[in-house]
């Protein structure tokens, strides 16, 4: 089966550690599915908030789809993810936890529909990402090197 990847949260990483991943599908609206094959999606302030019974992927932006006149969506809507519900058991069991949080990592369509992959996340403190981007930096100094002396 083909995937191809439409949005990411490119500060996921950056923020947070990653502790687990999930895929889940998405409860979508007519409109919002076309927009969301256009790429027209955004994950930038989303995150995933579970009540117990049911999972919701909130301020997700999904851009209105243009040719919709006035059967279009709402960009912000609260969607419901699709989920077993050991795995939304699981998931409200771990957040209940201190410092722990469900984010979304990326949207991508996979056999025809849209799937999004969740992730179980700690945020970092600010001298891990200093670390981090340390690290990086070293790395790519090292590559450099290496590169020079071929």
């Amino acid at each position: 089966m083909s995937i191809k990847v439409v949005a990411t949260n490119r500060k996921a990483r950056h923020e947070y550690f990653i502790l687990d991943t999930l895929e889940a599908g998405m409860e979508l609206k007519g409109t919002e599915i076309k927009s969301i094959r256009a790429g027209q999606i955004s994950l930038a302030e989303a995150y995933v908030q579970v009540d117990g019974k049911q999972a919701w992927l909130v301020d997700a932006h999904v851009a209105p789809y243009e040719q919709a006149s006035h059967f279009n969506h709402e960009p912000r809507r609260p969607r419901r993810l699709l989920l077993h519900s050991s795995e939304i058991r699981d998931l409200w069991d771990t957040v209940r936890q201190k410092g722990v949080t469900i984010i979304p990592l990326r949207v991508y369509l996979k056999g025809g529909r849209a799937k999004i992959e969740i992730a179980l996340a700690k945020g970092k403190r600010l001298y891990d990402k200093r670390a981090a981007i340390a690290e990086r930096d070293a790395k790519r100094e090292i590559e450099r090197q290496l590169h020079k002396r071929e």
